[in-house]
């Protein structure tokens, strides 16, 4: 059976909708509207990562777009509301009747609050707000809170795979530089293999559109849906084909030749990869690639990407390229490192993360190897082993409204010594004259120059992003980074 207002799977009778916006918060929330002053018209919260994610101390912010895309509009009906008051109450709480109504009543369903944001792909240190967001009208001050879980989960998470893959990518671009003397092809050296290590599929859609700010690389299809529908890409990322162990082992061990054989046939040109390492990595790399189709791999009018999959990268992966050097030749780069012949490389999934590959990559400048020699496919250590913790991410309240005044709103736990302090006051960021940006107090902030950017008002988008903006924004030093 479906779901009558989602369409959405249910399995039992008298399903809930999936998507009722009254529904998408933590349960405690729902009793904090009677726990203002008397008298509160307005609260200002911001959203902030609190602090580094070990070297990565500066956050890319991305993904409020696809969030605003799904606040926008009428989001809150009057079925939502009757059907939430009775469910909530069955879960041991009264819904605020009086608020939702009024915005159904005033608004016809439209959220009253203003958020303004860093543009998206901006990078910025820790410590400085992303988002501040306030009530337009004052009967919704408890609004604000209201939607921290549904901005705060958009934002931190988004952010977070952006900061990692940009991060990665950053390092990666910088040995390419040392090794081959140009960062030609560094969009193609991160690979999201993710997808199937993910929580969801929003969770793929969201975290590989972030991964896509920073590579050209992906297996994850969703991600590109996602860049297209809310970022207006017309196709953020590419891929190529690929064999897997399932396709690979087929024929059996003593068949495993003639599938690479026939792998090879089936693709005349273009870049593939294959697994290598499904019974014995260093015969597939010696006798098969580069014995008895190294002809075939030569001849072919495109590069052939082997895959290791198994073993410890950091000797695998120089092993192999230094093994398949000794079958296909290389050459020097003129900063002294060796180069694989044009028609390979190598592409190492298991076993990366943000560490490993810097550490694969300083291995191999250790032993002679180019950057040029290698990709990297990440998988769960991409869009999955990340968390709101990461970079410590929260959205507080730092300002109400009532008397007539704004009141300074702060908590500053003597257990946590200073490590869970929160900002006082209306937030903002701002860049200095050197071009860095700083938190500062709203109030403090020149006029025109407050970087946090008015994006959603009264249920509306006030200005799209599109991806190619975005990527600009996060390479602002990589000439055409983005233009396809």
């Amino acid at each position: 059976m479906k779901d009558q207002v989602t369409g959405a799977a249910a399995l039992f009778d008298n399903p809930v909708a999936f998507d009722n916006l009254i529904f998408d918060t933590d349960s405690y929330k729902l009793s904090h509207f009677s726990q203002y002053p008397e008298g509160t018209q307005y609260v200002s919260s911001y959203i902030e990562p609190r602090r580094a994610w070990g070297d990565i101390d500066r956050v890319m912010f991305f993904g409020l777009q696809i969030e605003l895309a799904k606040l926008a509009g009428q989001v809150v009906t009057q079925p939502m509301l009757d059907e939430a008051a009775p469910f909530l109450k069955a879960h041991g709480f009264d819904v605020y009747i009086a608020g939702w109504q009024y915005i159904i009543d005033t608004y016809d369903g439209r959220l009253p609050v203003l958020i303004e944001a860093l543009p998206e792909g901006t990078l910025a240190p820790v410590s400085v707000p992303q988002l501040r967001i306030e009530n337009t009208d004052p009967n919704c001050f408890w609004l604000v809170s209201y939607l921290e879980t549904r901005l705060l989960r958009a934002v931190w998470y988004a952010s977070t795979v952006g900061s990692l893959s940009q991060y990665v990518v950053g390092k990666i671009r910088e040995r390419l530089e040392l090794t081959d003397g140009s960062q030609a092809g560094a969009e193609f050296k991160l690979h999201d293999f993710g997808a199937r290590g993910v929580s969801s599929a929003e969770a793929a859609g969201i975290g590989g559109a972030a991964h896509l700010v920073s590579s050209f690389g992906t297996d994850t299809i969703a991600g590109l849906v996602y860049a297209r529908n809310y970022y207006g890409a017309d196709m953020a990322g590419f891929s190529i084909p690929a064999t897997e162990h399932s396709t690979m082992t087929a024929a059996g061990e003593a068949g495993e030749l003639d599938q690479m054989r026939r792998f090879l046939a089936a693709n005349p040109s273009g870049l593939i990869a294959c697994v290598s390492d499904s019974y014995d990595l260093m015969r597939a790399v010696k006798d098969y690639w580069g014995g008895a189709l190294k002809d075939d791999v030569l001849a072919r009018g495109g590069v052939l990407v082997v895959r290791p999959d198994s073993g410890d990268p950091l000797e695998i992966v120089p092993d192999v390229i230094e093994a398949l050097m000794a079958k296909f030749g290389y050459s020097t780069t003129a900063q002294g490192y060796r180069l694989l012949n044009d028609k390979v490389r190598v592409i190492q999934g298991d076993g990366v993360d943000k560490d490993s590959i810097v550490q694969i990559m300083d291995v191999m400048i250790d032993r002679g190897l180019a950057i040029g020699n290698i990709a990297f496919g990440m998988g769960g250590g991409l869009l999955q082993k990340v968390d709101r913790d990461s970079f410590g991410y929260a959205m507080k309240a730092s300002a109400v409204f009532y008397d007539g005044t704004w009141h300074d709103v702060f908590k500053d736990p003597k257990t946590a010594n200073g490590a869970k302090t929160s900002k006082k006051g209306k937030q903002g960021a701002m860049r200095t004259d050197s071009g860095q940006f700083v938190a500062r107090p709203a109030a403090n902030i020149p006029l025109g120059a407050d970087a946090l950017q008015p994006v959603f008002r009264d249920g509306k988008i006030l200005k799209l992003q599109r991806f190619d903006e975005v990527r600009a924004r996060a390479w602002p030093d990589v000439a055409g980074f983005g233009e396809t």
